[in-house]
This record gives structure tokens, C-alpha cells and sequence, in this order.
């Protein structure tokens, strides 16, 4: 018996940790996927099937308009914010509010993002702060989290990076040359709240559910707490 989970990459750490220790307890396989969520829903609309889906609200909401997760199942795992990071050899810029924000990117080599959910908010934030124009061929746009935080430790100290806390963390943890600064500054933050469902597709609903159960217990928060989920 093996079931088949797709996550999003934000919250890989704890998802990681948890799915393993459920197959310690349950004698179930669990095969895990982190994917962005964007192509998450390109697959899952064209029939790709599934035994348990980690997205944000708003995706979930999709999900379960299109009859695509069994709602009853559907639970909050978590909340994951925006942060800036560095090269390890970087002097730390100031990045306490937007003004100081806006200059670190702008005394900045590179700025780095990705194009999933919270690189799509990036995006439209350097848009709105007047920065894009500025800023030119020096943004940099990348396919996941975790190619922000090494692209940032490629490009060298001056280089500057936006991605969820829990992806540079666990960038950070494997050894790559980066360090975290600070999370966004509050006035400019952007919150992804992650839900786990069991999907309608699943031939094991049970064991589906019982999975979304261990990702989304009180035990389980305290895992995700210290990968930067909270």
C-alpha cells in the first residue's frame, strides 16, 4: 500500500519528517512530491491523481469547489512567511521597514525569486514599490525555493534573495553558503496559510485521511513550528 502526497514546497521540512514517522507507524508507504503550487493545480485539473494534496487556502479552495479533496478531511497545517536572504559572507543589510527594504534591493547585484505563489507576490511587490524598473536585469526569477537560496550563495554577497523562511532554513541546514536575515517587514509581509486534505481521487481513503490527521495534529505543529511554519 503506498500513498502518494503532494505538497508544496514551503513546508517540505515538516511534511518530510512527518511522513516518514507515519510510515514507521502505520506500515504504509508514503511517496512525496513538493511541487509549486501553481503547476500542482495545472496537474490535478488535467486528472493527475493523488492520495493526499498540501496547498495554500487559496488553492484548497479550489480544490474543493472543483470536487477535487474530500472537505470534511481538510485542516490547517500551518502559516509560512516571507524572509530575506543573504550570502554567508554578505554584510547584513537593514531591512526593518520598507524604506530600508527598498534601498538594500537597490544596492543589491541581484535580486532573487521564484515564479511559485510566494514569487508571484514578489513580484507584483516589487511592481507596487516602484522598484521593477529600477531594479532591470538584475531581477533574477527561478523555479523554486530552493533555487533562490542557491542562487544567492552562487551570485556572492552582493546578491539578495525573497523566499519562505522554511525553504532557507532548510537550504541553510543542508550547508549552503547563505544566511537569513529577517522576515519581511510587517507593513510588506505576505502570509501563506497551508492546508492538508485527503483528495477525492484516493483508492485508500482512510489511510488518506489518517495521513492529513498526522500532518495536521498538535504534535505536528510543533515540527512544522521549528521549521519555521507556524
Amino acid at each position: 500500500m503506498v500513498l502518494k502526497i503532494l505538497s508544496a514546497g514551503a513546508v517540505k521540512g515538516g511534511v518530510a519528517q512527518l511522513c516518514a514517522a507515519y510510515e514507521r507507524s502505520s506500515g504504509c508507504k508514503v511517496e512525496v512530491e513538493f511541487t509549486q503550487v501553481p503547476k500542482m493545480k495545472k496537474r490535478i485539473a488535467a486528472g493527475e491523481i493523488a492520495d493526499v494534496l498540501v496547498v495554500t487556502g487559496g488553492a484548497m479552495d479550489e480544490f474543493a469547489a472543483s470536487g477535487k479533496i474530500v472537505p470534511p478531511t481538510r485542516a490547517l497545517l500551518g502559516r509560512s512567511r516571507v524572509g530575506v536572504v543573504v550570502h554567508k559572507d554578505a554584510v547584513v543589510p537593514d531591512v526593518s521597514d520598507t524604506e530600508a527594504f527598498k534601498r538594500a534591493l537597490l544596492a543589491a547585484t541581484a535580486v532573487v525569486h521564484n515564479d511559485a505563489s510566494s514569487g508571484v507576490y514578489i513580484a507584483s511587490l516589487l511592481e507596487k514599490l516602484g522598484l521593477k524598473a529600477w531594479l532591470g536585469d538584475r531581477v533574477i526569477v527561478v523555479n523554486s525555493g530552493a533555487a533562490i537560496i542557491t542562487t544567492v550563495a552562487e551570485r556572492g554577497p552582493g546578491a539578495i534573495g525573497m523566499g519562505q523562511i522554511s525553504e532557507i532554513r532548510v537550504m541553510i541546514d543542508k550547508g549552503v553558503a547563505a544566511k537569513f536575515v529577517a522576515p519581511l517587514p510587517d507593513a510588506i509581509q505576505n502570509v501563506s496559510t497551508y492546508y492538508a486534505a485527503a483528495a477525492a481521487t484516493s483508492a485508500m481513503p482512510d489511510a488518506a485521511a489518517a495521513l492529513v490527521s498526522a500532518l495536521t495534529s498538535d504534535a505536528a505543529k510543533k515540527i512544522f513550528a521549528a521549521t519555521g511554519i507556524d
